[in-house]
C-alpha cells in the first residue's frame, strides 16, 4: 500500500513589525509560507516567531538559491540533508534558533522529516525534535508546480505604501517609522504626475487627516487609471504612530482570511471580541492620548486564547474617553485596530 501523500502550497504571509512600547521596534517581513493539507506549517510550530526563507527582502540571488535547494537543484546548507524552513525574523542566524528538516527525494515523492529545532551545525533529535509534525511526504510533481515558478518569477515584492498629505501634519514621522521597520514609505500631496508603473508598486494608500474628498477621490481614480486595482486604502483613526503603523501593515497583509490567526476584532458595551482560528498568544493594548496630545498605553489582556470566539470585559479604569485597541498575536497584527468609546 502507498503511503500517504499531503498537500503542498505557498501562501502569501506576514511578520508584522511594529512601533511598540517605549519605542521598541519589530521589523516588518512579507514572506511565502508553506500551507501543508490547507494550512500554514508555520501555525503548527505554536508560537515560533520566524518566517520562511522565501521573503521579500531577501538578496535575489540568495532567494533564487533557497528555492533550488528545496527542489534538491543545489546542496543543503546542513549537514544530513537538512534545510532551513523557518528562522529568526530579524537576523536569520543560525545562532538565534531555526526550524530545519530533511529534505529528501523518495520515487516519486519529496518527503520531508525529522523536524528539529537547530541552533548549530549538529541537532539532537530526541531533544530538539519536533515529534509531533511529520513526516510528510509531497507528490514530487504538485511540490515542484509550487516552487518551481519562484526561480522565474522572482521573489515576492517588497512592501511600499504612499502617504498623501502634508508632512508637516505628521506624515514625516509615520514615513519614519515605517521606513524603520522595513516598509517603503513616500510622501507626496497628490497622484499627480506619478508614472502608472510606480503607482502599481505601492500596496496600499494612507491620507492625511487634511486630505480632502476632491482629492482622495483624484488619487482613486490615478490608481484606477494604472491598473492597481489591488490597492488598499488606509484613513488614519487617531495621530498615534503605533496605531497609523498597525492599521498600514493589515492593509499590505495579503495573507488569505482562512489561514489568518485572528479575523475579528470588535469593542463595544464594555468588552473586546475576538474571533481566533488557531492558538495563538493575543495581546491586547488600549491607546490613548491625554493632555498635549501625549499618548498613554495600557495593557488589557495577555493570554493563549484557543480557536473560537472570545469575550474580553474592559476595565472602565485605563478607558476613559476614546481609545483604541490593538490586537497583536506572535507573529502579526491580525486586524485593524478599533475605536472604543466606553459606555456612560
Amino acid at each position: 500500500m502507498a503511503a500517504e501523500y499531503a498537500t503542498f502550497a505557498l501562501a502569501p504571509a506576514v511578520r508584522a513589525g511594529g512601533v511598540l512600547v517605549r519605542g521598541a521596534q519589530k521589523l516588518h517581513r512579507e514572506f511565502l509560507d508553506f500551507v501543508v493539507d490547507g494550512r500554514p506549517l508555520l501555525q503548527e510550530l505554536s508560537e515560533l516567531d520566524a518566517v520562511s526563507p522565501l521573503a521579500a527582502d531577501v538578496p535575489p540571488e540568495i532567494f533564487g538559491e533557497d528555492v533550488r535547494r528545496l527542489l534538491l537543484e543545489a546542496e543543503p546548507p546542513l549537514a544530513g540533508g537538512r534545510c532551513v524552513l523557518y528562522a529568526c525574523p530579524e537576523c536569520a542566524g543560525l545562532d538565534c534558533g531555526a526550524v530545519t528538516a530533511v529534505v529528501e527525494r523518495d520515487g516519486d515523492a519529496v518527503v520531508w522529516r525529522d523536524f528539529a529545532w537547530q541552533t548549530d551545525e549538529d541537532v539532537d533529535l530526541e531533544r530538539d525534535g519536533y515529534h509531533g509534525i511529520g513526516p510528510f511526504r509531497f507528490r514530487a510533481d504538485e511540490y515542484r508546480a509550487a516552487l518551481a515558478p519562484l526561480l522565474a518569477a522572482g521573489r515576492p515584492a517588497r512592501p511600499r505604501v504612499l502617504l498623501v498629505g502634508a508632512r508637516a501634519t505628521g506624515l514625516g514621522r509615520l514615513a519614519a517609522a515605517l521606513r524603520s521597520i522595513g516598509i517603503g514609505a513616500d510622501i507626496a500631496q497628490d497622484a499627480e504626475g506619478v508614472t502608472a508603473e510606480e503607482l502599481r508598486g505601492y500596496g496600499a494608500v494612507a491620507f492625511g487627516p487634511e486630505v480632502g474628498e476632491p482629492v482622495r477621490g483624484a488619487v482613486r481614480q490615478a490608481f484606477a487609471r494604472a491598473g492597481a486595482a489591488d490597492v488598499a486604502y488606509v484613513d488614519g483613526l487617531a495621530p498615534v504612530i503605533p496605531l497609523l503603523v498597525a492599521q498600514i501593515e493589515h492593509a499590505l497583509d495579503r495573507t488569505p482570511t482562512e489561514l489568518r490567526r485572528v479575523t475579528r476584532l470588535e469593542a463595544s458595551s464594555g468588552e473586546a471580541v475576538l474571533e481566533v482560528t488557531a492558538p495563538c498568544r493575543v495581546t491586547l493594548l488600549a491607546y490613548r492620548t491625554g493632555l498635549l496630545n501625549r499618548t498613554r498605553v495600557h495593557l488589557l489582556h495577555d493570554e493563549i486564547l484557543a480557536p473560537g470566539t472570545h469575550r474580553i470585559p474592559l476595565t472602565p479604569h485605563p478607558l476613559k474617553g476614546r481609545s483604541y485597541i490593538l490586537a497583536r498575536t506572535t507573529s502579526n497584527v491580525p486586524v485593524p485596530p478599533v475605536t472604543y468609546d466606553p459606555p456612560r
